[in-house]
C-alpha cells in the first residue's frame, strides 16, 4: 500500500469523497491525473471515506470506475467495515454487491459484523448474517460477536445472534465467557438470556473468578440475584475466595445481605484463613462486619 505523500488530485478526490459532491468527484476524475484508490499514509482511499460518511452516490460512482471494495488501510479495515459502523445499509449493499467481501479481518481480528455488533445496530447485523458472514468467527483475544453484544449490553441483538445458533458459552482466551463479561459490567437482562439459552453459570475466568465472584466484586445486586437464582457456587472457588468475600471485600453491603439470605457461609475462610467480616473489617467496611459478626452470632445461638 502507497504511503507517498498525497497530490493536490488526490486531496480533491477524497475531500468530494467525505462531502458526497458528485460532481467535485467526476470533474477529477475527468482530469485524468488521480488515481480512483489514492490513499493517504494511513492507506485511507476515496471509497472508504464515501463509505464511512455514507455518501452512496459517490460509492457507486467510485465503484464504477474500478474502486477496489476489499482495500484495506494500515489497520485491517475496509469501506465496508465504517459502512458496518455507521449503520449504513444502502451503502452496504452497494458494496457486498460489487464485490466486497463481508468478512475481511482487522489487525485485532474484527470485522464488519463485530463492529456492528458493538455499535448496536442490529439491521446491519441481520444484513451481513443474511450475506454469510461468519457468526463464529473469533477476534484475536478470542471474542464473538455474541461476546461482544454481552460485553455491551445490546440485548436484542444478542437474542438474534442467539437465535441464529451462536454459542453462548464460548469463551475468550482467557476463559471470560460471555455471561462473565455481562456479570462484570452489570447487564442483568443479557444475563437472564444467557442462562435461559443455557449458559453455564460457575465457568470461571483464568484466575477462577465466576461470573458471581465478578458481580459480587462489582456489587451489581441483580445480577447476584439472578446468579444465584440459577445455582451459582456460593462455596469457595478455584481463586481460593468466595463471592461473599469479594463483596464484604469491596463494600457491598446490599450483595453481602442478598448473599447471606440464600445461605451462603459466614464462617467460611478464603485461601488464607480468613472469613468475609474479617475482610470487611480490614478494609474499614465497619457495617458489613458487624453485619456478617451478628449473623455468625445468631447461628451459635440457633445451635
Amino acid at each position: 500500500m502507497s504511503s507517498k505523500k498525497e497530490s493536490p488530485w488526490d486531496q480533491q478526490l477524497h475531500e468530494a469523497a467525505i462531502k458526497g459532491d458528485l460532481q467535485q468527484l467526476r470533474a477529477v476524475f475527468e482530469a485524468g491525473r488521480v488515481h480512483v484508490d489514492c490513499c493517504d499514509k494511513e492507506g485511507t482511499t476515496p471509497l472508504i471515506l464515501a463509505s464511512a460518511n455514507n455518501r452512496v452516490e459517490c460509492v457507486k460512482e467510485l465503484l464504477k470506475q474500478g474502486a477496489d471494495p476489499n482495500r484495506q488501510r494500515t489497520t485491517g479495515t475496509y469501506a465496508l467495515f465504517f459502512a458496518a459502523q455507521g449503520g449504513y445499509l444502502d451503502t452496504i449493499r452497494t458494496l457486498i454487491e460489487n464485490g466486497s467481501h463481508v468478512d475481511l479481518p482487522s489487525q485485532d481480528g474484527g470485522t464488519p459484523l463485530f463492529v456492528a455488533c458493538q455499535c448496536n445496530k442490529l439491521n446491519v447485523v441481520q444484513e451481513l448474517i443474511e450475506r454469510g458472514a461468519d457468526l463464529h468467527r473469533i477476534m484475536k483475544d478470542g471474542a464473538t460477536p455474541l461476546f461482544i453484544s454481552a460485553q455491551n449490553g445490546h440485548y436484542n441483538l444478542l437474542k438474534y445472534l442467539i437465535s441464529k445458533g451462536a454459542n453462548v458459552n464460548h469463551p475468550r482466551h482467557d476463559k471470560a465467557t460471555p455471561l462473565w463479561i455481562a456479570a462484570q459490567l452489570g447487564h442483568a437482562d443479557i444475563i437472564q438470556e444467557l442462562l435461559s439459552a443455557g449458559a453455564e453459570v460457575d465457568i470461571a475466568r483464568q484466575d477462577g473468578a465466576t461470573p458471581l465472584f465478578k458481580a459480587s466484586h462489582k456489587g451489581h445486586i441483580e445480577c447476584v440475584t439472578e446468579l444465584v437464582r440459577n445455582g451459582a457456587s456460593l462455596g469457595l472457588l478455584e481463586n481460593g475466595e468466595s463471592a461473599l468475600h469479594a463483596a464484604a471485600l469491596f463494600g457491598h453491603l446490599k450483595v453481602v445481605k442478598e448473599l447471606v439470605s440464600e445461605d451462603a457461609d459466614v464462617n467460611l475462610k478464603n485461601k488464607e484463613g480468613v472469613k468475609a467480616d474479617e475482610l470487611a473489617r480490614e478494609a474499614g467496611y465497619d457495617i458489613i462486619a458487624e453485619f456478617l459478626a451478628k449473623h455468625q452470632a445468631s447461628l451459635h445461638t440457633t445451635v
